[in-house]
């Protein structure tokens, strides 16, 4: 069975506490689990999660020379500001999918700028927690 890595940056664990008004009531663990059996029989899904910029660095290298058949990154407020989270992307083989819950563009102007969209395959934005469906749904038709 193929294999997808969701790997959320700061302050995502503490999605359904967190500004509601943004980022909805649903904790990431519910949704993870929604999304895992949606998915049960077409790929495995799994989840990383923190808050410390070389750990998203070190789980980049070590997963992205793996036989994931992508991974799902939202980096939180890393991804305005993380030149070593953009150059690990750049150095692995495993697709990256960027995907933001809200949509930045309609957000504070230093959002409006990512270091890892150049990098990655593709960026979801602003479909709220279904972004990371529509990231599964983005590595299926090619990799399946």
């Amino acid at each position: 069975m193929k294999k997808i890595l969701i790997i959320n940056g700061p302050n995502l664990n503490l999605l359904g506490k967190r500004e509601p008004e943004i980022y909805g009531t649903q904790s990431f663990e519910d949704y993870l689990n929604v999304l895992q059996k949606k998915y049960t029989n077409i790929v495995e899904i799994s989840y990383f999660q923190s808050n410390i910029e070389g750990e998203i660095v070190t789980k980049l290298q070590e997963v992205g020379f793996s036989d994931l058949c992508g991974i799902i990154l939202n980096a939180g407020a890393y991804t305005h500001t993380s030149v070593a989270i953009a150059d690990a992307i750049s150095a692995i083989k495993v697709p990256v999918v960027e995907v933001h819950i809200s949509n930045v563009f309609q957000r504070e102007d230093f959002r409006h700028h990512s270091f890892i969209s150049p990098v990655c395959s593709g960026t979801i934005v602003g479909f709220g927690l279904n972004s990371y469906n529509l990231a599964v749904e983005s590595f299926i038709p090619n990799n399946l």
